[in-house]
């Protein structure tokens, strides 16, 4: 076997063993299966529903349980309540749960079932409604449990009952569902999913067969689409279960399995260039909800990469265009992928999922759908059934309601005309002492800059802020709620007023960092949608503000927790997680688009860290487009912060992405050893963590230097893979430096080799795979061109924490600024 084949060997060994990573059985922290009314364990499809003698303890009103002779498994015994009567569950780990509650109506006694009328709620939500059935069925809910006990009541309905015949109370796995969901229209991201009660309304299984419990990870059951599909005769079935891939950025078996992934309803083109149809499948829905729909895609039915591009709707919304799931997945085939949206609230009691073909040219017209799942959300009032109130329903309301509202407006006019006054007295005022405007701030209309350009961020009007609202969420920006400091300007915590935690980072008008960086900020994070990017909730730009607010991220930056704050040390297994994390980000940012963007500033305090320790790339403000197919770089002023600065970069003013890999090469060896990337108090030698870091690794000992918490808690194969692949990422030359998708591979090959001894690998060559599993294709000129420090802006506030400089470094820092 030549060399080539060695590595392809031992790429598809690497790629198989992440897979099985990926397809772990998932164990939850509470599991609560219980056959109510039982006097014996039932078996259903693989688990044990455990007979309820424990019920009595776990209801706050014990009632007799009642049998049925005419039926089997779980529903031939039932629990009755003629009142009010709750289960608490004990919880031994907070986070989302499922609730599933089987019903089936048969009669007992004084007792006819079919003629129950009764409510279900847990915490806050009302789940259940005025509930009655007289068939069986199975309602699946999820809630965000964030106390030690779930409560789930039973209310009868004036002189009624309640029954239930069997429960679950199982804990979720956290990545299932994140807040990472597109609102249809107008396409953002859609802020508060992860705290959303959800009804499971549908989860199909397009092309296949019903899967059971018994088949699903997570016990889930997934229905056929055939009774869906509008008109069968357009659609076609695939299936090919072998050919799924689970790979690093997709879906996992948690998310789905095998059974859903491996097969698919397609477009019955019968070699048709021409065809140009949908599939549509249409669902009932109760009106007056926001639903959230997860479309699961996997390409089985292609047979090479680039081939099938196609459109996703939902109702008349493009969810999404010209559809290449190989892009998405560092071109993979057949590789599962999911993709989930949030409707408008509807107002139809049918909602309909369409795919058609791209009119992309020189593209066969096909259309493939693997897997759907419909969940409704929480309404205003925090039910899961019945409409929201209607607080216009009667037209004596409507009056009274608009008289009411005549004589506000009539009063808030008045004040505003003389605040309005009062305001242009004092600028009138102010500008006769000479104290001007300072700042022109980005208005939505295309106002001016002070340098005479215009701007617009139209399509952005969803993000705007009034500045009232940030003064409300920042408790008029109390110093004490400060969280961080930074070249832009302050970092507050803030509290919107529906409870979600929010960053707030308010412009300096003092700061070297104004209006380009602020408008760059936020033209990025609109049109970004990743899991390891911090998400823009909003901006502000009244009274001469610029301010930014974005999701809180509770665990701070990665920084803090290497040094300098106190906050807690990070495992081994956490940091490279982290690192993982993020490089995922910037290998979007490197991909996700037509065009490279590059961040331009990465660094240890730019990665943030969620409740989870998942990390997010943040602080966008001095990114930049990278260059057009027939170039090889972008020429501009050199911009960034001092220690993670490419010198490439530096020295020709030619950016590339390999610019960002360099600095998260410096971020690395930060993670790994716990120090400032410059420290001007240590001997020379070691001031520059790059260049200390690179002698000890060069000579093959880097255990020497790495962080005193880690000693003797890095296997050493993970250690020299890590190593390598900072290594690389600091090559003089950007064209020797890896792409952040191969960085990410190595990172995760570590992680592997941290978790688990990797059979038939020598231990004597941790071959460094890097740049080796794709060919590099960028082609530098060797020539430096020299540039005065005196064109570079370069910052190092964030990275000394108040120590001065030494003379080697004075002269290319301006503190002032980035």
């Amino acid at each position: 076997m030549d060399c080539r084949g060695f590595h392809l060997l031992i790429w598809v060994v690497s790629v198989l063993c992440l897979a099985c990573f990926g397809c772990c059985q998932f164990t939850p922290k509470d599991n609560y299966l219980i056959d109510c009314g039982s006097l014996t364990n039932t078996t259903v499809d693989g688990r044990v529903f455990m007979a309820d003698k424990l019920a009595d303890k776990l209801l706050s009103s014990p009632q007799e349980p009642v049998t049925s002779s005419n039926d089997s498994s779980l529903y031939q015994t039932a629990r009755i309540f003629t009142g009010s009567s709750k289960y608490t569950f004990s919880i031994s780990q907070t986070g989302r749960h499922w609730i599933r509650l089987y019903f089936n109506p048969f009669d007992s006694g004084n007792f006819i079932m079919s003629k129950a009328t009764f409510s279900v709620s847990s915490q806050k939500y009302g789940l259940l409604s005025n509930f009655t059935t007289n068939s069986k069925v199975v309602k699946e809910f999820s809630v965000n449990v964030t106390t030690d006990n779930l409560v789930i009541t039973f209310s009868p309905s004036n002189n009624s009952f309640a029954f239930i015949n069997a429960i679950e109370v199982v804990s979720v796995p956290d990545q299932l569902i994140t807040d990472n969901a597109i609102l249809i229209s107008p396409q953002e991201k859609f802020q508060g999913l992860m705290w959303q009660a959800l009804e499971t309304v549908y989860r199909v299984n397009m092309g296949g067969p019903t899967v059971t419990p018994l088949n699903d990870t997570l016990g889930r059951t997934w229905v056929p689409d055939q009774s869906f599909l509008l008109q069968a005769n357009v659609a076609k079935v695939v299936s090919k279960i072998s050919a799924v891939k689970y790979v690093s950025g997709g879906a996992t078996r948690q998310i789905a399995p095998d059974s859903v992934y491996g097969t698919a309803t397609c477009m019955k083109s019968d070699d048709d260039p021409d065809s140009n149809f949908n599939v549509t499948w249409e669902f009932n829905v109760d009106p007056g909800f926001q639903y959230l729909v997860r479309f699961h895609f996997c390409d089985i039915e292609s047979e090479g990469l680039n081939e099938l591009y196609f459109n996703v709707f939902i109702d008349s919304w493009m969810a999404v265009k010209d559809l290449d799931l190989s892009t998405y997945l560092v071109n993979v085939l057949a590789a599962a992928y999911y993709m989930d949206y949030v409707t408008l609230k509807t107002v139809s009691n049918k909602l309909r999922v369409s795919i058609g073909p791209s009119n992309l040219h020189n593209t066969y017209p096909n259309a493939i759908l693997n897997g759907l799942e419909i969940m409704k959300m929480n309404n205003s009032v925090s039910s899961l059934s019945g409409l929201a109130p209607d607080i216009t329903s009667s037209s004596s309301k409507k009056n009274v309601g608009m008289i009411v509202g005549v004589i506000v407006g009539v009063f808030i006019l008045v004040v505003l005309a003389g605040v309005l006054f009062m305001w242009c007295r004092k600028r009138s005022r102010m500008g006769q002492q000479g104290h001007s405007k300072t700042w022109i701030p980005l208005y939505i209309n295309g106002s001016k800059y002070s340098n005479g350009t215009t701007a617009s961020v139209n399509s952005n009007l969803g993000y705007r802020f009034p500045f009232v609202a940030v003064q409300e969420a920042t408790n008029n920006f109390d110093e004490s709620w400060v969280i961080g400091i930074g070249g832009f300007g302050k970092v507050y915590k803030g509290v919107l007023n529906d409870g979600t935690k929010v960053a707030v980072k308010r412009g300096n008008p003092r700061s070297q960092q104004g209006l380009a960086e602020f408008q760059t900020e936020i033209e990025m994070l609109s049109q970004f949608r990743h899991r390891h990017l911090v998400s823009l909730i909003g901006y502000c730009d009244e009274k001469n503000e610029m301010i930014l607010i974005y999701e809180y991220m509770e665990n701070g930056t990665l920084k803090g927790h290497l040094y300098g704050l106190g906050l807690p040390s990070l495992s081994w297994k956490q940091r490279l997680e982290v690192c993982i994390g993020s490089a995922r980000g910037l290998h979007y940012l490197h991909t996700g688009y037509a065009k490279a963007v590059i961040h331009r500033d990465v660094k240890s305090a730019n990665i943030l860290l969620d409740e989870n320790l998942m990390a997010k790339v943040a602080d966008f403000g001095l990114s930049k487009t990278g260059p057009e197919i027939d170039q090889t770089h972008v020429s501009t002023a050199v911009k960034g912060s001092f220690g993670y600065l490419d010198p490439e970069y530096f020295r020709r003013q030619q950016l590339t992405e390999k610019s960002d890999v360099y600095s998260f090469g410096v971020v690395l060896f930060e993670v790994l050893c716990a120090r400032p990337v410059i420290d001007p108090t240590l001997p020379r030698e070691m001031v520059n963590l790059a260049e200390w870091a690179m002698k000890w690794q060069k000579k093959g000992q880097l255990e020497q230097i790495i962080d005193s918490t880690l000693a003797g808690k890095i296997r050493p194969d993970s250690l020299r893979k890590f190593g390598e692949t900072a290594e690389k990422c600091l090559a003089d030359f950007g064209i020797d430096r890896p792409s952040m998708g191969d960085v990410l591979w190595n990172l995760e090959y570590a992680l592997q080799l941290q978790e688990a001894v990797v059979q038939g690998e020598p231990e004597e060559n941790s071959t460094n795979l890097i740049g080796e599993l794709s060919p590099q294709i960028n082609n530098f000129s060797q020539v430096d061109a020299s540039v005065s420090a005196a064109h570079s802006d370069v910052s190092i506030a964030d990275d000394l924490s108040g120590v001065s400089m030494s003379r080697v470094f004075s002269q290319l820092v301006k503190s002032e600024g980035r």
